[in-house]
Parts: structure tokens; sequence; C-alpha cells
């Protein structure tokens, strides 16, 4: 297990404007999976697993080239009232399906398709308790999960790079790195990085809930957001360096 983590006296949970949450990495928390592991980032906590088969979608077939996919869900009791499962309600929700649309996109930017061949990598990430960030928490911990079973079936040379993210928002009128709940539900802004380790972005998601946000404002939460995903990537790579084949 991987652990970090601050403290201070300026927000409700002790930490300073600029500090992440607690992290916390398990890996090999399902015996089937070909790579798992649970993300806790404060009270938020996503089990990550990930699945290799030999196959492509239709789309792909016959043209030697692999694909990374994720699947997102949120378990009815993550969150302080029961939410009833979007298998019951037949269809996923626009919010769903626009997360693990992201969580997708994020993995695929460190994998070499073509190198993968003709196979899929599933990431499957399942939301245990929410606490804000479950997003930017499947991201980071499906990298792990990812990169774990690409290592255990000798696939890392199709690994290209570490990718994480992380929210920064503007909360009161002060920029704050990795908003929980309490500080996303009455933030000015919110906003979400999505970075390789190389600096490159996979995706900005920034939103004003009130009045609109400036250029500085928007230039200090991805300077703010840079020192937290350093944090996070050194986090991963610690996770990752325990696992052998």
């Amino acid at each position: 297990m991987t652990t970090i983590g601050a403290q201070s006296n300026l927000r409700s949970d002790g930490r300073t404007p600029a500090d992440l949450r607690p992290i916390s990495l398990t890996l090999g928390v399902q015996k089937w999976a070909e790579g798992s592991c649970v993300i806790k980032v404060g009270g938020t906590e996503v089990l990550c697993a990930a699945t290799i088969e030999d196959k492509v979608p239709p789309h792909l077939r016959g043209k030697g080239t692999g694909w990374v996919t994720a699947e997102y869900s949120m378990l009815p009791r993550a969150t302080s009232e029961r939410n009833v499962r979007e298998s019951a309600k037949g269809k996923l929700g626009g919010r769903t399906h626009e997360i693990q649309r992201l969580v997708g996109r994020s993995l695929r930017g460190v994998v070499d398709l073509a190198k993968l061949g003709e196979r899929t990598i599933t990431v499957d990430c399942d939301v245990l308790n929410a606490d804000g960030g479950t997003r930017t928490a499947s991201i980071t911990g499906g990298w792990v999960a990812l990169a774990t079973a690409m290592r255990m079936y000798g696939m890392e040379r199709c690994l290209i790079g570490r990718v994480a993210a992380v929210s920064v928002g503007i909360v009161g009128g002060a920029t704050l790195l990795d908003l929980d709940y309490s500080e996303d539900s009455k933030a000015e802004v919110d906003f979400n990085v999505v970075s390789t380790d190389a600096g490159r972005f996979v995706e900005l998601q920034g939103t004003a809930e009130g009045k609109p946000f400036e250029r500085a404002d928007m230039d200090r939460m991805l300077d703010l957001a840079a020192t937290g995903l350093e944090k996070l990537f050194a986090a991963q790579a610690e996770a990752f360096a325990s696992v052998k084949r």
C-alpha cells in the first residue's frame, strides 16, 4: 500500500489549499482480474479492475491494432442516499456515459495500440464510496490496474506513459486542490485536469458555476493541478514498482 497525505489547519479537513487528500493504492484486491487495485482519495474509494481479452470491436477486426476501454458505475450506497442501479433503469445515465468515455480516452492515451495487437483491455471502475473526485480517482487508479495487467501478461512494452487526474477549483474565492464533496458542491469554478506524466493533457474540464472566470484564474488552477499530479504520478510509480510478473 502506498500512502501520502498532509495536515494543516486551513480547510475543514485540515488541509492547506495546495494539499491533496491522503491517497492510497492497494493492489491485487480481486483474485480473477488480470490487474486490480482499490484507490482511496480521502473519503472517495474506487475499485478498478483490468480485463484482457483476445478480441477487438468490430470496426478494428483485421487491422492488427488493439483497444482500451472503460466502464464506470457507482454502487447504490456509495452516496448518502441510495441510488437506483442503472442496470435496473435499463440504460446508462448521461453522467456515467460521459465519465466512462473520459476514463477510456485517458487510458488509451498511454498505450501503444498498434503494439497491443488485436486485444481489448477493459478497465472497470466501481465507486464504493463517493466524496468528490470519483472520475479523477477512476483515471488514476485505472492506470494502476491497467499497468499491472500489462506487466503480469508480458505486455508492458505497449505501455508508453502514465496518466492521472485531479480536481482543482475556486471555493469562496480561494483556489483549492483536490476538492471533496463539501467543497465541490459550493465551488464557483470546478476544474478537472487529466494529464500524462510527460506533461501532456488528455482533457481539461472547467466550468464556472456562477460568474465567468478569467484566464489568470485558469492559469493558477493549472499550476496548482500540476503540483498535485506530480504527487499522484509518484504514488502510481511506487505502487507499480511492487508488481512482479
